[in-house]
């Protein structure tokens, strides 16, 4: 017997959840020359918090000390890099570099945090520490060693595992050479009301907090820049985080609905109910007033570059509303999923200096 089939028809079904689901933060429903903006922020920015998980962590684990335990130091030809591991929650340490520049500027150095994206080597890439010779020219190509470059720019550099990568990582995982551990860890995270997403915006914010016992860093200039995953770790804690001063995330800005709902995506990417909220963009109008730099590739797949133009003019319009336009920008670099180094330095140096 023959038997007919009938399938969901998803894009009537998503139609229906965007007319019954209004986002409670949407920017482009606001008049944006009249909206209390403090008022917007403060009440997004909390319900975010929460809905990631992160306010729950902040308030158990705040307090709880850091506990740094160092493991290396080395001097290199123009700055030295140390691996460290602070606590984060107990049980659980945040493996990081932290690479000083030598003889340059003024003693007080800027620091810029590098979230990576999703490899398997986490870290050692952004520092430069590659597998073979392979892993150096893809990488390099890809211009992904940012905490080289932050440090050799003359900033102060952090470069650390984000959980369910490397030594963030299950050991299960790593022996079956699966690259991550992204998807066991968020389903943990999911039974208990957290996200991959906020608890890694939480091990950056324990990370600042060590950064301030560092006598070398100045805190209240920090900047953070990383591509890909990376790049929504950068995105989202400039948006939950008001230490972090510039924000420059790369391939990652669009839209959840173009992007992370229209395509597969990595199971690290999804905040149950944050289309209840607000879009990606106005996750990105958090940051504001506070300069940030958009970097998208033209020939992105999966974060296609027409949704991510349309996307920064709703943050810069309200960037302009608050009289700040000239510090959101976006570039578009002439590849497709990558880092972009271009743009970036010029930005920090205009933004972090005194």
């Amino acid at each position: 017997m023959r038997i007919s089939m009938q399938y969901l028809n998803t894009a009537a079904y998503v139609n229906r959840l965007d007319e019954r689901y209004k986002p409670q933060y949407e920017i482009t429903k606001l008049d944006l020359n009249h909206t209390d903006w403090h008022s917007w922020r403060t009440d997004f920015r909390s319900k975010l918090a929460k809905l990631t998980g992160l306010s729950d962590m902040q308030s158990q684990f705040s307090a709880v000390p850091l506990q740094v335990r160092a493991v290396s130091r080395e001097e290199r030809s123009d700055y030295t890099i140390e691996k460290l591991f602070v606590t984060a929650e107990p049980g659980v340490e945040i493996p990081f570099y932290l690479l000083l520049p030598l003889g340059k500027g003024e003693g007080c150095y800027p620091l810029v945090l590098t979230p990576h994206g999703h490899g398997p080597r986490g870290k050692e890439t952004y520092v430069g520490h590659y597998a073979d010779e392979a892993d150096r020219a893809e990488n390099e190509a890809g211009e992904r060693d940012i905490a080289l470059q932050a440090v050799k720019a003359g900033y102060a550099a952090i470069a650390m595992d984000v959980r369910g990568f490397a030594e963030m990582g299950r050991r299960q995982e790593w022996e079956q050479n699966k690259g991550s551990s992204c998807l066991e860890l968020q389903r943990i995270s999911l039974l208990y009301g957290r996200t991959l997403i906020g608890e890694r915006v939480f091990d950056i914010g324990r990370l600042i907090d060590y950064a301030a016992t560092r006598p070398e860093i100045d805190t209240s200039r920090i900047a953070i820049t990383g591509n890909s995953g990376g790049g929504t770790v950068s995105l989202f804690a400039a948006a939950l985080d008001e230490r972090i001063t510039v924000c420059a995330p790369s391939s990652y800005f669009c839209t959840f609905r173009d992007s992370i709902m229209a395509m597969h995506h990595c199971s690290c990417n999804y905040i149950p109910g944050i289309l209840q909220l607000g879009e990606m963009y106005d996750v990105a109008a958090l940051v504001a007033p506070r300069p940030l730099l958009l970097i998208n590739g033209k020939d992105d797949m999966i974060f296609p570059i027409e949704a991510a133009k349309e996307a920064f003019s709703y943050v810069h319009a309200v960037y302009a509303a608050q009289g700040a336009a000239d510090r959101c920008r976006q570039f578009v670099g002439h590849e497709g999923h990558r880092y972009y180094k271009e743009p970036v330095w010029p930005f920090m140096k205009q933004y972090l200096s005194r």
